[in-house]
């Protein structure tokens, strides 16, 4: 074969395959990107979620024995309304027999419209210092907060003490619950209340930077002088006690109405404004109780109202704070309608993923015992001699080494290599291994480049035996494969047969975590269909046929990117019965690199797709041809789409459980999930008597490769759902996998 070299200065023009496989590529590109996407979506709502969900609790958090030198002592003395006009700090107190009703910590879902009918019924205006994420989630809420008149200052966005955060951190606290409002009710507001603050002789060297801090930025932080403590729940009358003030004073007084149960708030507000107004009290807001003390209102003054400026610490957003907190809104609805839905998807993947791990070790242990039984027999055993077909495509390292198996056959065999266009010399080097080799029963046959399914089909033609055994170009098989391959066809209802195909170079990180996976996901799988009689694959590596069936089928067609598993259901649809044959054993060169490994993964899940949606007529099949589409579809579908597609969401609730729950109890259950694979795992390497130290691999292989096992579906999905179509690819090998003993 010669070659011709380009002159030097002209750049040799792209061949027909090679523009073809950069056009395909540049097909791809997009869909990687949106299975990227779509990843990035899910782990954002998730993260999402998972902060607006930050535990709200009761405010009983107080740092001790911290100084309180830095803070003025008007201040520390004085009233509960703290404003840092022109830069100075300013108390205010509330107005005698006058009651500014404060709440904490919603809005609620449960507990907020309830304490909003009271005061409507009342008409009692009150300021509620609202946490971002809670109005983010429940933006109906804070709107009919203010249609009624009432008042909203800020509880920051996540509950924290913000005298333990930085200033970023603070800042990042403030807008994002201003963004909140904005989105919720088309408002921003001047009042604040740090969580965890009570009255303002608690003010200390470390929380009071950030009262001054935020009073530059025109915020009116809010402090309690008397609290009804009604988070404790210490009985209807100790909350209406704890909440009147002393000798008739005016007060900013405390309750809540969300984080925790409230009943017992909703119970006592309305003998409280009762006791209060009895005793000659007015109700008022934070910004009325400014406004009475600044004109020095009459203590008075008619109960129930609170002056005309009830809103005064409010400020309609405009612009971009208005549309960026609406966009923030509509994100957190979204979250508060995915994760819910997540989860039960959660819950049906973990009970498909169980039922199928039981499922697989209860069939797998029953196909052991049935098929190594003393008694066991296909029939008379086969001694005929049966064709072995090579397809080949730029295998000069490695088809050497598959003749060379070969001729170690302890079962009479015919050997024809079909060389589909190769342009490394396979088909010269295939002949002068024949010759030193030694064997007489090797054909090669040369076809122009047409891709695996048309060099299979031409070995088919060319075949001298009605038994034909498919094997790949860069496989070994063991001495006695062929003849462990071809005994189950002394049944003639065996059309076809499927045989155990391992990973020779198993040294590397990624060739252990294939070699767990060909084990435990693949060789496991082929033992429970074949007792279920719906094998959805022969594997390309090792594979056997009656050449009457392949026909009969019309050949390997080349209609989809996995003619493997497009002919074996075109089999089952005829009628014939395909099986598993775990003595008869192939060594293969499994991807070396991840890229590799994406390109091979992703060619057979999109395949198997394009085979099962070409047969999908097999479900409305009757009589035996159709058991696979009653049985067979619906596993496959399940078990290897649906379920793998979903699966991700374990690991992900998983990461998120441990961030945002509980960090031990993910943990624990991730492990258990882990123990139950591992048993699994185990007992497949048992019954293929593998050596169990490529299991300490497993742990890795769960974070790391079935994270990618799980893209390259969502890719391979995303492709079939947009109509792209893949070339078959041909992967870079090394001729690492030479006898098969040395695979082990």
């Amino acid at each position: 074969m010669t070659t011709t070299t380009p002159s030097r200065g002209r750049r040799r023009a792209p061949s027909r395959m090679e523009r073809a496989a950069g056009k395909a590529a540049a097909l791809q590109r997009p869909r990687v990107i949106l299975a990227l996407l779509l990843l990035l979506a899910l782990v954002c709502v998730m993260l999402l979620d998972g902060y607006l969900r930050a535990e709200v609790g009761g405010d009983q958090r107080v740092r001790t024995g911290a100084s309180s030198s830095d803070v003025p002592d008007d201040v520390l003395d004085g009233g509960p309304i703290v404003t840092f006009r022109g830069g100075q700090a300013t108390t205010v107190s509330v107005p005698d027999k006058t009651i500014a009703l404060t709440f904490d910590d919603g809005p609620n879902p449960t507990w907020t419209p309830q304490v909003l009918a009271i005061l409507e019924k009342y008409e009692v205006p009150a300021t509620f210092f609202l946490v971002g994420s809670m109005v983010s989630r429940y933006p109906s809420v804070v709107r009919d907060m203010v249609d009624q008149g009432h008042e909203v200052g800020i509880h920051t966005f996540t509950h924290v003490d913000l005298s333990y955060q930085s200033d970023a951190r603070v800042r990042r606290e403030m807008e994002q619950t201003q963004l909140a409002l904005a989105g919720a009710a088309g408002i921003t507001t001047t009042l604040f209340r740090a969580p965890y603050s009570s009255e303002t002789d608690a003010i200390d060297n470390y929380s009071w930077p950030v009262y001054k801090e935020l009073g530059q930025d025109g915020y009116t932080s809010v402090f309690v002088d008397t609290d009804s403590d009604d988070w404790k729940r210490p009985g209807v009358s100790k909350i209406v006690q704890w909440a009147t003030p002393k000798k008739n004073k005016g007060a900013s007084v405390l309750f809540h109405d969300a984080g925790g149960e409230r009943s017992q708030t909703i119970e006592a507000l309305p003998r409280y404004i009762e006791k209060m107004r009895a005793k000659g009290y007015t109700f008022t807001t934070i910004s009325g109780a400014l406004e009475k003390q600044r004109q020095q209102a009459p203590a008075s003054a008619a109960p129930g109202t609170g002056g005309s400026r009830l809103q005064a610490a409010h400020r309609e957003a405009t612009g971009a704070i208005l549309y960026e907190g609406k966009a923030l809104v509509a994100a957190v609805a979204v979250a508060e309608w995915a994760v819910p839905t997540l989860s039960v998807g959660l819950m049906v993947v973990g009970v498909a993923v169980v039922g199928r791990f039981g499922m697989m070790l209860l069939l797998a242990r029953r196909h052991h015992r049935l098929r190594n039984r003393r008694r066991f027999s296909w029939g008379p055993e086969i001694t005929r001699p049966v064709t072995v077909i090579v397809p080949a495509y730029n295998e000069k390292e490695c088809i050497a080494n598959t003749l060379d198996s070969l001729a170690r056959s302890t079962h009479p065999i015919e050997i024809i290599v079909v060389d589909d266009g190769s342009t490394d010399g396979t088909s010269e080097i295939a002949r002068e291994a024949a010759l030193a080799l030694g064997l007489t029963n090797v054909r090669v046959v040369r076809q122009e480049n047409a891709g695996k399914p048309a060099a299979l089909n031409n070995g088919v033609r060319s075949a001298r035996h009605d038994i034909v055994v498919m094997m790949d170009g860069d496989t070994v098989f063991e001495p006695d494969t062929v003849r462990q391959l071809v005994q189950p066809f002394a049944d003639p209802e065996v059309g076809a047969v499927a045989g155990n195909a391992k990973v020779g170079n198993r040294t590397t990180v990624i060739g252990a975590w294939q070699h767990i996976e060909y084990v435990m996901g693949f060789n496991l799988d082929r033992r429970m269909y074949d007792l279920l009689r719906c094998m959805p694959t022969i594997p390309g590596a090792i594979g056997a046929f009656r050449r009457e069936a392949v026909l009969q089928a019309g050949g390997m067609s080349e209609d989809t990117l996995a003619e493997d598993t497009d002919i074996t259901i075109a089999m089952h649809r005829d009628g014939w019965r395909v099986v598993y044959q775990e003595h008869a054993r192939a060594w293969t060169e499994a991807p070396g690199s991840l890229k590799q490994l994406w390109s091979q993964r992703y060619r057979w899940s999109y395949g198997t797709m394009q085979a099962l949606w070409k047969h999908r007529e097999s479900l409305i099949d009757k009589g035996p041809s159709g058991r696979f589409g009653r049985v067979g579809m619906p596993l496959v579908v399940l078990f290897q789409i649906v379920t793998p597609v979903f699966a991700p969401l374990i690991d992900v609730f998983t990461a998120y459980s441990m961030i945002f729950i509980d960090f031990t109890a993910a943990l624990l259950a991730w492990l258990a999930v882990l123990g139950v694979q591992l048993v699994c795992a185990a007992y497949a390497f048992r019954l293929d008597r593998e050596k169990y130290r490529y299991l300490l691999m497993m742990p890795l292989q769960q974070l790391a490769y079935r994270q990618m096992m799980y893209l390259v579906l969502i890719h391979s999905c995303v492709t079939a759902l947009t109509g792209g179509r893949l070339r078959w690819q041909k992967l870079k090998r090394t001729g690492e996998v030479g006898t098969p003993a040395g695979a082990g």
